[in-house]
């Protein structure tokens, strides 16, 4: 089964606006499929040639490795690059070969952030549109299954489009154990499997919670650099995500350290054996395992807004506070279909004096509470407009 990615019209709109397209996100995640879909569309037109190499493939590889002569040769084509963080030194001859080809046009593939933008910061700035791919959002896939399923095996596509949620946690597994003994080394990171698993099982028991890297460090009996580089590497693989406090000008203590969420709820389920909704329930992260899901799409829907959380020292806070000019939207997310709100919320409210104020829960229908706030479903908020 194929299924419409929402980001294909947002690629296919700016694609010849610059020499660079690149579609960066998880491994396994659909940008193979997506680039294949954009480049059927493309290929309608005969006289356009389109070239595919996919690195992890030797041959590929080889036929690349002079790369200047190839890219010559191909100077009429259309080139997509998969997996390019496995050659970053063909970064460096896209750029020279774009700066006297100004007409050429490639799509690049990448699921490792560092090399990526890192390289990009060195050669193809102003030469090159990034376009992040997330995990199957809700509206994409709301008519296949129920919210409770999406929430529970998440949106890779290997797990969602699995027969049944035995499989998809199969495949969930599997997909950990790659990760970690495979990909995390190909993406050039010289870590050990054992410890950076150990490390992220910690960190799914703590999702949707403020970090403490000097606890982790004594947990797991390293030093506080190397918990902060083994976070970095899950954040620029895409496998979490560090949303940092907002600060403003108000005289509060607020708490400075980022908190961290999973990037998919199947993954963060699969490394704590929750293998049923039941058990899913019945868990203490049930709640913030919501917050993942909430936050992804919303992020994913809202490009142009900056995301933070709001807490202070007295634990008064607000889940997701979204910034955009001088607009502030606050948001909090319930996992009830019945909502009831905190005098710390009523409290952050005052303190953030945001413009919209929205309670994200499992509710039917949306309805407003008092001084204006609103209670919504995840997908009646994602069909605003805000």
């Amino acid at each position: 089964m194929v299924i419409e990615r929402i980001l294909q019209k947002e690629v296919e709109e700016y694609f010849y606006d610059i020499p660079v397209t690149a579609i960066i996100g998880a491994r396994q995640v659909g940008k193979t499929t997506l680039a294949k879909s954009i480049l059927s569309k493309l290929g309608e037109n005969k006289t356009l040639k389109i070239i595919r190499l996919d690195l992890e493939k030797k041959s590929d590889r080889k036929l690349i490795s002079n790369t200047e002569d190839f890219l010559n040769y191909n100077k009429e084509a259309l080139i997509m690059i998969d997996e390019i963080q496995l050659m970053p030194e063909v970064f460096s001859e896209i750029r020279s070969f774009v700066d006297e080809n100004p007409r050429s046009k490639f799509l690049i593939l990448g699921s490792s952030s560092p090399e990526i933008s890192q390289k990009e910061s060195e050669s193809l700035a102003g030469r090159i549109f990034y376009f992040e791919l997330s995990p199957f959002l809700w509206c994409e896939i709301k008519e296949l299954k129920t919210i409770e399923k999406y929430r529970l095996i998440g949106g890779m596509p290997g797990s969602f489009l699995a027969k049944n949620t035995s499989t998809s946690f199969i495949w969930l597994k599997n997909y950990i154990r790659t990760f970690l003994e495979r990909d995390i080394r190909n993406f050039g990171f010289n870590v050990s499997p054992a410890i950076l698993r150990r490390l992220w099982v910690m960190l799914a028991h703590i999702n949707g919670q403020v970090l403490n890297y000097s606890q982790l460090a004594n947990s797991m009996g390293v030093s506080h650099t190397s918990i902060k580089n083994y976070i970095d590497i899950l954040e620029n693989t895409y496998m979490l995500r560090i949303i940092q406090p907002y600060h403003f000008n108000i005289k509060k203590r607020l708490i400075k350290s980022p908190k961290i969420y999973f990037r998919d709820t199947g993954v963060l389920h699969a490394l704590l054996n929750i293998e049923t909704f039941n058990e899913l329930y019945a868990h203490p992260i049930y709640g913030s395992s919501w917050e993942v899901t909430v936050i992804e799409n919303i992020i994913a829907k809202y490009k142009g807004w900056d995301y933070f959380f709001y807490r202070t020292a007295k634990g008064i806070e607000i889940d997701l506070v979204l910034t955009k000019n001088n607009k502030r939207i606050a948001i909090e997310i319930k996992t009830s279909s019945t909502p009831k709100l905190t005098k710390g919320f009523w409290q952050a409210i005052e303190d953030l004096k945001p413009t919209e104020t929205y309670v994200i829960a499992n509710v039917k229908m949306s309805y407003p509470l008092e001084k204006g706030v609103l209670v919504f479903s995840l997908e009646a908020f994602l069909e605003k407009e805000i």
